[in-house]
């Protein structure tokens, strides 16, 4: 059984890999797997850059095929902060309530109509024969000013996605996992995987 990496130790993450990859026959570990592979350091401009640094560095050390993601929110009216720096927009400690705070405070003055935003994801999927693939995947939103429910991470309770009339804060694990911008990713390797399960 062919198997890959997904470059996370985060279970849950792990879990959306799993039932993707699965029905190719694949076998998904994680990073939970291989405790003596360094963190790598990701040093790239951009979210692509961050995932393809991470997959290549864990496929060469591991000498597999490695699925890395790279992710954040990009708001318009901010020029696309925090971006990359998503995790770490308001220390290098990474705390989601001040990562909001700091934003709250940045978009105080922007008018409704222009606080569109969207939740960015990139996967870079590498190995040792075959070139690196990118895909990348997108939800819409529009920033709020204020917190509203209690489910999720990160910036998910000021994140309002109009089509559904709530933050991704308010809804269902079940239905944020369809919405959200690493489903739209993994939908769009799911043609890749056919081939990669076939090499």
């Amino acid at each position: 059984m062919k198997s890959v990496i997904i470059a996370t130790k985060n279970k849950g993450k792990a879990k959306e890999f799993e039932r993707l990859f699965s029905k190719y026959g694949m076998e998904v570990k994680t990073l939970i797997d291989f405790p003596d592979v360094p963190d790598i350091e990701e040093t790239g401009e951009t979210f692509e850059e961050n995932a393809i640094i991470k997959a290549e560095a864990i496929a060469k050390l591991a000498n597999s095929i490695v699925v890395a993601d790279d992710s954040g929110l990009a708001i318009d009216a901010l020029g696309g902060r925090p971006g990359v720096y998503s995790a770490r927009y308001a220390g290098a400690e990474k705390n989601d309530e001040d990562n909001i705070d700091k934003v709250l405070s940045e978009m105080e003055a922007v008018n409704e109509e222009e606080r569109t935003a969207r939740f960015y994801c990139a996967l870079a999927v590498a190995g040792p024969d075959f070139e690196t693939i990118t895909v990348n995947g997108t939800c819409e939103g529009m920033i709020l000013n204020e917190r509203r429910g209690s489910e999720g991470f990160g910036y998910d309770p000021i994140f309002y996605v109009p089509s559904e009339g709530k933050t991704m804060a308010e809804m269902s694990p079940k239905r944020k996992n369809e919405l959200s911008h690493r489903a739209a990713a993994m939908k769009n390797l799911e043609p890749y995987i056919e081939k990669l399960s076939l090499m």
